[in-house]
């Protein structure tokens, strides 16, 4: 497989080194990148709905595939990553996802595009994100909340990059010639960033290393499988309540008569207050964990959340979309670092890669959801309810996990 083993004296200097900040910044410029298969469906919601001659419920079928693929890769590729290492599986994904994008642009109905979405574009995007971010965690100790946000961030880079890109160009040529010229461009940039991840991540120097600054697994009153099945409920919790703006935004200003460019642009400031969000939470976790930080962070989702329902004018739902952003873009990257923090490091890979699943799982049956509630209400006013009630129960489960902290753990996982 063409790896380099690290000699087993460097180890521990990798950590937190020159490799392993240059290895963040192809992380971030790869999922920068690879994140279109998430957000290019939205942007052309509207012109597949009219082109297919759908409702809105089914219109949003596409995104909901593509986010039961991409959870399902983040599980699958995240336990290919604990035994293979990082750069063969993503590898494999970055060819899906090409691919997935090229024949999603020849779909001739709602059918044959949501599979497209859902078995190669969703599945291929999983690389890199909750893969990435296991993978980069074991290069990092001191400042490993900071390096997972950050690498968490290309997410939502791509989410303010990409809908700013694509609306030009679909009123030029159309959503199919964009969607060609992406998996082209994904094809040609990808494949060589992720061979200059070759290196395997130094993953036994945290059992090695005697350092007075080495994190431990810390102390919880809950087993392994208890915290893990926690964590899960409340990451499906959070992105039922974050998929209503993300995923209808350019929808509800359509409905506004705002049109699709304003929605896009709402879409974009919002996912670019989710870069910030999440690199401030990486510095805020490194100092008070990843528990505390995400409660912040979900408090604060669901204030903004209620916002929406009285403030629709357009100024203010720019300013809603921003603050929307600036408090839900940490909330993601936490469920990775409280991994690290109470579980074991060997299997950082598929334990997160499970609850990032629950995230997706959330994502993607709030977006069909909301657009269902829409189609029975005639607007979103109960859809962005039910996501308030969806984040009051993170919020709840989230709090009984911050009670057990300290406690010593069970004997039994």
């Amino acid at each position: 497989m063409n790896q380099h083993p690290i000699p087993s004296g460097d180890k521990v200097s990798v950590i937190d080194g020159r490799e392993a900040w240059l290895r963040l910044a192809v992380s971030v410029v790869l999922g920068t990148i690879g994140a279109v298969g998430m957000w290019a469906v939205v942007v052309v919601l509207p012109a597949v709905q009219a082109e297919f001659g759908v409702d809105r419920a089914d219109a949003s079928l596409p995104y909901t595939a593509t986010m039961i693929g991409f959870a399902a890769g983040n599980v699958l590729v995240g336990r290919a990553v604990d035994r293979m290492g990082y750069w063969m599986p993503a590898l494999l994904s970055s060819l899906t996802l090409a691919a997935g994008m090229i024949l999603a642009s020849f779909a001739g109905s709602i059918l044959q595009f949501t599979l497209a979405q859902g078995i190669l574009i969703g599945f291929g995007t999983a690389a890199i994100f909750g893969p990435l971010v296991a993978d980069i965690s074991h290069w990092f100790n001191r400042r490993r909340g900071v390096a997972v946000a950050a690498a968490a961030c290309g997410n939502y880079l791509a989410g303010a990059l990409w809908p700013v890109v694509m609306p030009p160009l679909i009123a030029a040529e159309g959503w199919r010639f964009t969607y060609l010229v992406i998996g082209i461009f994904c094809l040609v940039t990808m494949i060589p960033l992720v061979l200059m991840m070759r290196q395997p991540a130094p993953r036994e120097a945290f059992a090695t290393s005697s350092s007075s600054t080495s994190r431990r697994v810390q102390p919880i009153a809950l087993s392994p499988a208890t915290l893990q099945g926690l964590l899960i409920i409340a990451g499906f919790g959070c992105c039922m309540a974050m998929a209503m703006p993300q995923v209808h935004i350019v929808a509800y200003c359509m409905d506004l008569g705002y049109g699709v460019a304003r929605g896009a642009e709402m879409l974009s400031i919002m996912l670019a207050g989710g870069v910030v969000s999440r690199l401030v939470s990486g510095f805020v976790a490194d100092r008070i964990g990843g528990i505390k930080t995400l409660l912040i962070g979900s408090a604060l989702q669901c204030l903004s959340l209620l916002f929406y329902i009285p403030f629709d004018g357009l100024a203010s739902l720019y300013i809603v979309s921003l603050v929307f952003g600036l408090s839900q873009g940490g909330i993601v990257p936490c469920y990775a670092i409280i991994v690290r923090e109470y579980m074991p490091a060997a299997e950082a890979g598929q334990r997160v890669g499970l609850v990032i699943m629950a995230t997706i799982i959330g994502m993607a049956v709030g977006g069909w959801s909301s657009g269902w509630i829409y189609d029975l209400t005639g607007s979103y006013a109960a859809a962005f309810l039910n996501g308030i009630a969806w984040n009051v129960v993170n919020l709840a489960v989230m709090v009984l996990v911050l009670w057990r902290v300290g406690r010593p753990q069970p004997a039994t996982a």
